[in-house]
């Protein structure tokens, strides 16, 4: 049984692509399908030692990721809604899960009419590494979330339309820009830092623990969550975040899956009932406005 969101297989070389893929000619009104956007034109801070390193990629995954960077997916301009996602892969922050957690999930919302944005970002417990998933991680998450504002109109994304959407590690980052205080910022080194980096929803899925009791819930927005119930690093986080959620009044929605682990992603169950999990989420998304069409101005 497939689901309405059940990805369609991407190309292996969008993985790694860095421009358009050849024949696919974007529409001249928006921007090329497929690009690799670097998030600091002059690098990221911290990383200057290794960052030209090239990065390491087989079959589902990438990872030595020194030069942070999103992968756009933009919407097809006869139904984009105005709305975008960024979305985080998991991978224990050792490698992101590139395909399964990232592009296919892209692909998927793009038939929902939202223009996605895949992140690439630093991971603190690969071999060697010296990054934080609270800093350096959570510092690529908030600029990737600045970086669609500040570029909204190339897109035809409402600025205030932005979400993000994380797997597993990927969902810390999510938790941590969206439910927790931002700490103190260093003056701002161009334009798009002066850009809000906090999303409009949150989708977590199987998101692990860091970021969790979450410290500023009463701003957070609001949140689709779900996981395994037998999930053993992720089913308490995710349980614990939906219940602070609840008890502050901020809108969330939560979906717990029985006799269920971890890793699931979009179609990868034997249950009926977790193939239909994305089913839940394009619900939600428009029972939230996020799908109707509401281009920007």
């Amino acid at each position: 049984m497939r689901t309405l969101f059940a990805a369609v297989a991407l190309l292996a070389s969008a993985a790694v692509a860095t421009t358009s893929l050849a024949g696919q000619d974007p529409a001249p009104e928006q921007p090329p399908r497929y690009t690799a956007i670097k998030l600091w034109p002059n690098g990221a801070p911290g990383s200057s030692a290794r960052r030209g390193e090239a990065e390491i990629g087989r079959d589902y995954w990438v990872r030595n990721i020194h030069d942070p960077s999103l992968l756009a997916f933009p919407a097809d301009v006869t139904n984009r809604n105005g709305a975008a996602i960024v979305i985080m892969p998991g991978g224990g922050h050792k490698l992101l899960v590139w395909t399964n957690e990232g592009t296919k999930v892209a692909t998927a919302l793009n038939r929902m009419g939202m223009t996605a944005f895949v992140l690439k970002y630093r991971l603190a417990n690969e071999p060697g590494s010296k990054y934080s998933v609270e800093g350096d991680a959570a510092d690529d998450a908030r600029r990737a979330m600045r970086w669609v504002r500040a570029h909204a109109a190339d897109y035809g994304i409402d600025p205030a339309r932005v979400g993000a959407m994380g797997f597993s590690a990927g969902g810390e980052l999510v938790s941590l820009i969206a439910d927790n205080h931002e700490p103190a910022r260093r003056r701002p080194a161009d334009p798009i830092d002066r850009q809000s980096a906090r999303p409009d929803f949150q989708v977590l899925v199987f998101p692990g623990p860091r970021g969790i009791p979450a410290t500023a819930i009463d701003n957070a927005p609001p949140a689709f969550l779900v996981a395994g119930s037998r999930d053993p690093c992720c089913a308490a986080p995710t349980v614990t975040l939906y219940e602070q959620l609840r008890k502050s009044g901020v809108s969330a929605e939560l979906h717990m899956y029985a006799d269920s682990g971890h890793a699931f992603n979009l179609d990868e169950s034997n249950r009926v009932s977790i193939l239909h999990w994305p089913d839940r989420l394009q619900d939600w998304l428009a029972d939230g406005g996020w799908l109707s069409p509401r281009p920007a101005k």
